[in-house]
């Protein structure tokens, strides 16, 4: 085998690290599809909710926890999972799961375990039916996304705008941080920067209504707006 091909596959084939970041960029995509929601929103999203710098680029990372105000990315689900399991077993309720960071306490019965909460896709469904419910509720010739990245994170004034103005950030650089391809199934571009995830309050859904919510905290309600089968993937 030649240098040069040589180079060529260890070119071609992305390190272990990148091919699992590139997972919820896959998951955005296919959302957005799906959904009508901007990718660049998707994908500004969960780099907001888990992005860590890797490659010289801000990643998202599916399996990220965020466990009463703790932020932890793992190596796999399967860490991820154990470390939810343990902490569950010692009495924590409130925490946040993978790329769209998704809070068990309020959405897990939307699941049908936490393991399915943890799949890249069907976790960025459920974030984009959730803008798009957020979306129906302001009334405007255009979307403002920033805005509703702000709702999504929280109906609290002060802890939305601090999000918004990190999610604006992300999403302008979106266009302009260097580029990486990945040969994966998606095949698609990679664009980077993050914070992690803040508590997140919704307001409540009315009289009867489930709770419910995104990226929240043990000490705020909220209501669920919709619900979501599981799907496979990830």
């Amino acid at each position: 085998m030649t240098r040069f091909l040589i180079a060529l596959i260890l070119f071609l084939s992305p390190p272990a690290a990148l091919a699992k970041a590139v997972m919820c960029d896959q998951a955005a995509a296919t959302a957005a599809r799906e959904s009508g929601v901007p990718v660049e929103v998707l994908r500004a999203l969960t780099r907001t909710e888990t992005g860590r710098r890797m490659d010289g680029a801000l990643r998202p990372w599916p399996w990220t926890v965020n466990m009463e105000g703790e932020g932890r990315w793992f190596d796999n689900r399967a860490e991820a999972m154990a470390f939810v399991e343990r902490r569950r077993s010692r009495g924590a309720r409130s925490f946040d799961i993978g790329c769209f960071q998704i809070n068990h306490m309020w959405h897990g019965q939307h699941f049908a375990s936490i393991e399915a909460m943890f799949d890249p896709l069907t976790n960025a469904r459920y974030a984009a039916r959730f803008l798009n419910e957020i979306r129906a509720e302001r009334v405007g010739p255009r979307p403002d996304w920033v805005r509703i990245a702000g709702a999504y994170h929280s109906r609290t004034p002060r802890y939305a705008e601090k999000y918004r103005k990190r999610f604006a950030e992300i999403l302008a650089r979106a266009g302009t941080e260097r580029v990486v391809a990945v040969v994966a199934k998606a095949r698609e571009p990679l664009f980077g920067p993050r914070a992690s995830s803040l508590a997140a309050p919704l307001a409540a859904a009315g009289p009867g209504a489930a709770p419910g919510g995104v990226a929240l905290s043990a000490l705020r309600r909220a209501g669920s707006l919709f619900s979501i089968p599981s799907a496979p993937g990830g």
